[in-house]
C-alpha cells in the first residue's frame, strides 16, 4: 500500500511588510527641533563670523591710523598736526612729556573711533538678524497658518476642506494628516447624520399623516356615537402633539449645523412676522404685545431665523400672567451685533433654574414631557441651536416682578 504525500508546506511568512516603507532612523528625522536648532545655530554662527571680520577690518584701520607719528622733527625743533599744545622747544625732558601726551591722546582717539565703529556695526547687525529671523520664523510657521485657515475654513462647515500639507515629513505634517484624517471621518459623520435625518423625516411624518387623515374622516361621519368622538378628538390631539415633537426634532437635529447658504435676512421683519403669527392666541389670553423694531440685517436662513422670534415670543405668550401680561419684542444694532430681545410678565423664575430650560423637554419646576399644552418643550432648545448655528448666542435673565427676558445676538 503507498504512502500518500505530504502536502506541501506553505511558504514562510515574511518578516517586513513590502507595503509599508521602514520608517527612517529618529535622528535623520527633520524634526522641527532639528531644524530650528540648524537655522537659529546658522544665524548666530554667520552673524558672529560677520561681526567678527567687520571688528577686524575696523581694528586693522584704526591701528594703520594710529601708527603714524603724530609729531615731525625739522631741523631742531619738534611740530605736529594733531597736538596743538606741543612745545617746539624746550628741555629733553619737557619735550619727551608732551610727546608722550600726544601719542596717548591719539591712542584714545583711536580706541573711541574703533567703539563707535562697533557699536555702528553691531546695530546694523542686529537690524539684519531681526529681520532674517523674522523671515525665517514665518517661513518655517507658515505651514501652521495653513493649518488655521483650514480650520476656520471647516468651522463655517465647509467639511470637504483638507490641509494637504506637503514638505518633510516632521511634526506639522504629522498634525496635518492627523487633522486631515479627523475631518474626513467628521465629514463622514455629518453626511450619515444628514441623510438620517432626511429618511426619519420621511418614515416619521408619512405615518403621523395618515394617522392624522384617518382620524378627521372619522370625526366627519355624523353618525359616531359620542364615545368614539371623544376618543378620536383625544387620538388627534396625541396625534398632533406627535408630530409637533418630530418637527421639533427633526428641527434641532438640522439646526445643530452650521449654515452654508447664507442670505441677508432683516430681524426686524422676522420679528413682525412672528409677532402676527401669534397675535391671536395673545389676544385670546390677554396678553399685549409691544416693543420697537429696528432694521438689523443678519446673513443666515431665513426660515430659522424666523423659527426663533416665532419659538420666543409663543413661549413669552404662553408662560405669562393670567391677567394684564404683556410681551415686548425689540431687534436693534447693538456694538456691531444684531439684538432680538423678548421680555415678558410671568410667574417668578429662580436663577438656578434659568439655564435648565435650554435642555430638551424641560421646563420650569421640573416639569417634563408630560401634563402640559404649552408645547413639547423643545422651544428654547431649538433657539440655542439655531443661533449656535448662526455663530451668536442666546441668554436668558429673570425679570424683577416675575417673567425673562431673552436676548439673542447675532453677527451682522
Amino acid at each position: 500500500m503507498a504512502s500518500t504525500p505530504a502536502p506541501p508546506q506553505a511558504p514562510p511568512k515574511p518578516t517586513w511588510d513590502p507595503r509599508r516603507p521602514a520608517p527612517p532612523l529618529p535622528w535623520l528625522r527633520p524634526t522641527i527641533r532639528i531644524r530650528l536648532t540648524l537655522l537659529y545655530g546658522g544665524m548666530f554662527l554667520i552673524a558672529g563670523i560677520l561681526l567678527l571680520s567687520i571688528i577686524y577690518l575696523i581694528a586693522a584701520q584704526a591701528l594703520n591710523v594710529g601708527s603714524e607719528l603724530p609729531f615731525k622733527i625739522t631741523t631742531g625743533s619738534v611740530t605736529s598736526d594733531i597736538c596743538s599744545n606741543l612745545p617746539s622747544s624746550g628741555t629733553a625732558e619737557v619735550m619727551n612729556k608732551a610727546m608722550d601726551r600726544c601719542v596717548n591722546d591719539q591712542r584714545q582717539h583711536a580706541l573711541d573711533d574703533l567703539l563707535s565703529r562697533s557699536l555702528l556695526a553691531l546695530l546694523g547687525l542686529a537690524i539684519i538678524a531681526f529681520a532674517f529671523g523674522y523671515a525665517m520664523a514665518g517661513r518655517v510657521l507658515s505651514p501652521l497658518g495653513r493649518i488655521l485657515r483650514t480650520a476656520r475654513a471647516v468651522a463655517g462647515s465647509d467639511l470637504s476642506r483638507r490641509i494637504e500639507l506637503d514638505g518633510p515629513d516632521d511634526e506639522l505634517k504629522e498634525l496635518a494628516d492627523t487633522f486631515d484624517d479627523m475631518l474626513e471621518r467628521l465629514e463622514r459623520a455629518f453626511t450619515a447624520q444628514q441623510r438620517f435625518v432626511g429618511n426619519a423625516s420621511h418614515e416619521l411624518r408619512t405615518p403621523l399623516a395618515i394617522n392624522r387623515t384617518l382620524l378627521e374622516v372619522h370625526l366627519s361621519d355624523p353618525g359616531a356615537p359620542v364615545e368614539l368622538q371623544q376618543l378620536g378628538k383625544t387620538l388627534l390631539a396625541t396625534n398632533e402633539r406627535s408630530e409637533q415633537l418630530v418637527e421639533g426634532l427633526l428641527l434641532l437635529a438640522r439646526s445643530d449645523n452650521q449654515i452654508v447658504e447664507r442670505k441677508p435676512v432683516d430681524l426686524a421683519e422676522v420679528a413682525e412676522q412672528a409677532v402676527d403669527q401669534v397675535y391671536g392666541e395673545a389676544a385670546a389670553k390677554g396678553v399685549a404685545i409691544r416693543g420697537e423694531q429696528k432694521s438689523a440685517v443678519v446673513r443666515g436662513n431665513g426660515v430659522l431665523l424666523e423659527r426663533i422670534a416665532l419659538n420666543l415670543v409663543q413661549n413669552a405668550v404662553r408662560y405669562n400672567v393670567p391677567e394684564g401680561g404683556w410681551v415686548e419684542v425689540t431687534t436693534a444694532v447693538e456694538h456691531g451685533q444684531a439684538v432680538l430681545t423678548v421680555s415678558n410678565t410671568g410667574p417668578v423664575v429662580p436663577a438656578y433654574e434659568v439655564d435648565d430650560l435650554f435642555e430638551p423637554f424641560k421646563r420650569l419646576r421640573g416639569a417634563d414631557r408630560t401634563g402640559s399644552d404649552k408645547g413639547v418643550g423643545l422651544g428654547l432648545s431649538i433657539v440655542r441651536s439655531v443661533a449656535r448655528a448662526h455663530g451668536g448666542h442666546i441668554t436668558a435673565q429673570p425679570r424683577e416682578g416675575g417673567g425673562l427676558v431673552m436676548r439673542v445676538t447675532l453677527p451682522v
